[in-house]
């Protein structure tokens, strides 16, 4: 076994991107005594795609790998069929076995875009879930109690408050620390809202005779809406597979107040030059504008290759900072005479209706007339009316060139050019035409 490399300076590894450690002196003296590390680190694939949340601990895992550690990914295809809230106020949905394998996947190619493939050990959890029998299960739940299991901060507030708690939820805890015995991780990487997940792994370890796993706990990335974490069902992320201008883009739209942190939590600039870059920003003596296109070049580099960063940035400066329309717009059919009927349907005191129009070459275009928050759902720009109606209150919704503050009746015409927010552009077209 080739022993690892050993860094004069831990300080580095262990701080930058690192919420915090248990227990930090037993992971550095393993550090230093150069044996290769099992580096245990697990994903639900309950969704497809990797976001740059995910990134933050997948970076950390790649630097230990480039000491000659071993990481082992476990691919969670056993409890993304239970579910777990991670933290959150409700259950996650369970899902089928071929939705799993499908979006594990995809994550597993994304995943390998920040970690190393060749030093990366896969382990499906139905390798040993698998045959799991009703007494395995029962041995295994019987090395716990509902005490220490309520001793997880999200699910003791739901069962103080009287909300739904399932019996499946409190496995997923359990499932995951056997994970930890079957790899005979050294240490586990997670997000500081793993920490209950890991510490238990760290128990059965103990129990199984096993030395206790280090836990290695990342922060938790904020997401462009500069309040919650970055999450898919929130609608706050960056997803790494996002189009180059996309990516771009929703970089530049993080509030000013994130970007260090995206800059120390997923890029390579030392940490002396981020402090400097801290100072200037301070007194005024660098533009935020300028720190964020670089702070988004090196993240589109990082994904989408060099020569992806010039055209996202050129789309940027043209859609956004002079507000032009891309070249390319997608187009989206719709049928006018469904959506005014539904729309009628759904208001019958509202007058609207749809028709065609004669143009001076003798042609004809057709068009309709109605609430504009029912436009953008249609059309996939916002998940709901009631989003629908914010976006146009907060004036981030065009028409034709047209801004428009409220959820009115507007003609939109076949041809009609949508612009919603400051990147997303849609241009209607009649599929009944």
């Amino acid at each position: 076994m080739t022993p690892a490399r050993v860094p004069e300076d831990l300080g580095p590894l262990l701080t930058r991107g690192v919420a915090d450690i248990i227990q930090r002196e037993e992971l550095e003296r393993l550090l230093r005594s150069g044996r290769p590390l099992r580096l245990k680190m697990g994903f639900d694939p309950s969704r497809p795609d990797i976001h740059l949340g995910h990134v933050v601990g997948l970076r950390k895992l790649r630097q230990f790998q480039e000491l000659g550690h071993q990481v082992v990914l476990i691919v969670g295809d056993w409890t993304a069929q239970i579910g777990d809230p991670s933290g959150s106020s409700a259950t996650r949905s369970m899902l089928t076995a071929a939705e799993v394998r499908a979006n594990a996947e995809t994550y597993l190619r994304q995943f390998f875009q920040v970690v190393d493939k060749e030093r990366t050990e896969v382990a499906w959890q139905s390798q040993w879930f698998g045959p799991f029998t009703l007494a395995d299960v029962i041995k295994l739940t019987s090395r716990f109690t509902v005490a220490q299991m309520l001793a997880r901060e999200d699910f003791a507030a739901r069962f103080k408050a009287g909300r739904p708690l399932a019996v499946t939820e409190l496995l997923y805890p359990l499932h995951q620390a056997h994970d930890t015995v079957m790899v005979r991780a050294d240490v586990e990487f997670g997000g500081t809202d793993q920490r209950f997940n890991l510490l238990v792994g760290r128990e059965l370890q103990a129990m199984m005779g096993q030395t206790p796993q280090q836990c290695l706990l990342m922060p938790l990335l904020v997401g462009t809406d500069g309040q919650q974490k970055m999450s898919k069902s929130l609608g706050n992320y960056i997803a790494v597979e996002d189009a180059p201008h996309d990516f771009y883009g929703k970089v530049m739209s993080l509030p000013d107040a994130l970007m260090l942190d995206y800059y120390t939590l997923l890029t390579d600039v030392p940490d002396a030059e981020l402090a400097q870059l801290r100072a200037d920003l301070a007194v005024g003596q660098a533009h935020p504008m300028e720190a964020k296109k670089r702070l988004a070049r090196l993240l589109v580099a990082q994904f989408h290759g060099e020569p992806a960063v010039g055209e996202a940035q050129a789309h940027f400066e043209a859609a956004v900072q002079r507000r032009e329309a891309p070249e390319e717009i997608e187009e989206r059919g719709l049928f006018f005479e469904k959506v005014v009927n539904e729309a009628v349907f759904a208001n019958p005191r509202v007058v609207m209706g749809g028709g065609s129009s004669l143009n001076p070459d003798g042609t004809e275009t057709r068009h309709m007339y109605v609430p504009l928050s029912f436009i953008l759902v249609y059309l996939g720009m916002a998940p709901s009316r009631t989003e629908a109606r914010r976006l146009i209150k907060q004036g981030a919704v065009e028409v034709d060139g047209r801004s428009v503050n409220v959820d009115e009746v507007i003609e939109v015409r076949d041809g009609s050019l949508i612009r919603v927010g400051k990147r997303r552009w849609v241009r209607v077209r009649d599929a009944q035409s």
